[in-house]
């Protein structure tokens, strides 16, 4: 009796459905109701919805009939849903890649006419709690005026500092952002003056804000936004502080890309509910997206690759990690080796993609013992043979601020197993940081002119 129920059992569930994608058994039925909904329901509307990034919404049978070619060739084709990072020694939290199955269900929906299906099998179309990812901010800021982009000339980077009214100190856990010129905004990071005396700063010029890097003052970072980017609530019991009566400075990077554009950002804030119990810090490698790596790439070259390499000091427990380059970057990967010589993969995305630059949570926090080697490496290619080159023919290209200038890191974010290990830990990244400093620009003088330029000297 058990067999024939564990026979009927397989040959009614997973392993007919993979005969009959595999042509050994006659297609089984597939309907949007009953196979094709939850997959777009639980991967695609939360950005196929109206106010979010994606071009159109998917959020109902007609949505998805009408574009349901489409959805098959880029699913087929792993270019949608958008998750860049390969699957590596631990998972990630919220994950979007779709499996095989998924992928093999919609085209076979496509094949048979693409059915809607019996009513009674349709789940409920997704329901958001507002306009907003993660639900309704606790606080909402929104720009104090509008930032024109022309329609040409090269990128920009503009400060606009804003108020936040707080009377009392604050903890962070997640910030969205909600551009409302989505195509010229390259990318976007946070910063806090606990003065709040960065919005007193003279405007430069008739736009809002002030040019350049650096923010001022004593700003903190509180992390950023890009182009394919999701927002991510912090681990419960992690939060970024602020303190009261400071001002939140936005510093932009404009892309201008043929049209002017004026950008008027709504930015949500989301508060702890308590001080965090250890403090988030940032490793990234290599330090300042390789400005000291020697980032020189001649035209043509398939492969240039830098690495960097970073033993940690204390035990950590790492929470996320994001990467970062510009047109040409084609693979990164972070790996961590144990001290027990055990190679751990953090991070590996084999396909940059420019216009998908996402930070991944780890589903559970991944301990690193003290003495933890990270290894780290970026490769570009700049030949003609890669379509995301922005020039044609290729040119000789350098670390800069311009989208067709190149940068490239890993930053992987982590809390000290002891908090009382913070200073240690911060001690020795600003060391690892500054030796490698000080030894590219002893021996590249021009290099040390543009650092002083960039920070403003």
């Amino acid at each position: 009796m058990m067999t024939t129920r564990l026979s009927a059992h397989l040959w009614s569930g997973p392993l007919a459905c993979a005969l009959s994608f595999a042509g050994l058994l006659p297609a089984q039925s597939v309907t949007f109701n009953k196979q094709i909904a939850p997959i777009v329901y639980n991967n695609c509307s939360s950005c196929h919805r109206p106010g979010e990034a994606a071009p159109f919404s998917l959020l109902s049978y007609q949505d998805v009939m009408k574009r349901g070619r489409t959805i098959a060739s880029v699913t087929a084709a792993r270019f949608m849903p958008p998750w860049k990072a390969e699957a590596g020694s631990y998972a990630f939290k919220d994950e979007r890649r779709l499996k095989d199955s998924e992928i093999a269900l919609i085209e076979e929906w496509v094949k048979q006419g693409m059915p809607e299906g019996k009513a009674g099998d349709a789940p409920a179309p997704p329901k958001f709690a507002s306009g907003w990812m993660l639900g309704e901010p606790d606080l909402i800021v929104e720009m104090p005026a509008a930032y024109h982009v022309k329609a040409d000339g090269p990128d920009i980077y503009r400060n606009i500092a804003v108020p936040l009214g707080l009377t009392e100190d604050k903890w962070i856990t997640a910030i969205d952002m909600k551009p409302s010129a989505r195509s010229v905004v390259h990318h976007v990071l946070y910063f806090a003056d606990p003065n709040g005396k960065a919005h007193t700063r003279p405007q430069q010029g008739p736009e809002p804000g002030y040019s350049g890097m650096r923010p001022g003052g004593e700003a903190e970072p509180l992390g950023g936004w890009a182009v394919g980017a999701q927002p991510h609530m912090q681990p419960a019991g992690l939060a970024i502080p602020v303190a009261k009566s400071s001002d939140l400075v936005v510093q932009y990077h404009f892309h201008p890309n043929g049209k002017p554009a004026e950008e008027k950002s709504v930015i949500g804030l989301y508060f702890a509910k308590r001080a965090p119990d250890r403090t988030l810090v940032p490793l990234q490698l290599p330090p300042t997206y390789s400005l000291f790596s020697g980032l020189d790439i001649p035209p043509g070259e398939r492969d240039f690759v830098v690495r960097d390499s970073y033993t940690i000091p204390v035990a950590l427990d790492a929470v996320s990690i994001g990467a970062h380059a510009h047109y040409i970057g084609k693979q990164l990967k972070m790996t961590a080796t144990l001290p027990t010589g055990e190679v751990k993969t953090l991070l590996w995305i084999k396909d940059w993609d420019f216009s998908w630059q996402d930070r991944y949570f780890f589903q559970e926090f991944v301990p690193l013992p003290k003495g933890t080697r990270l290894d780290a490496e970026v490769h570009w290619d700049n030949s003609a043979e890669n379509p995301r080159n922005a020039s044609s023919p290729p040119i000789r290209v350098q670390w800069g601020e311009q989208s067709k200038d190149e940068m490239g890191s890993l930053t992987l974010v982590a809390v000290p197993h002891d908090e009382a290990d913070l200073p240690v830990l911060r001690r020795d990244i600003l060391m690892h940081r500054n030796q490698m400093a000080r030894a590219r620009m002893t021996a590249d003088p021009d290099l040390r002119r543009k650092v002083a330029e960039l920070l403003g000297q």
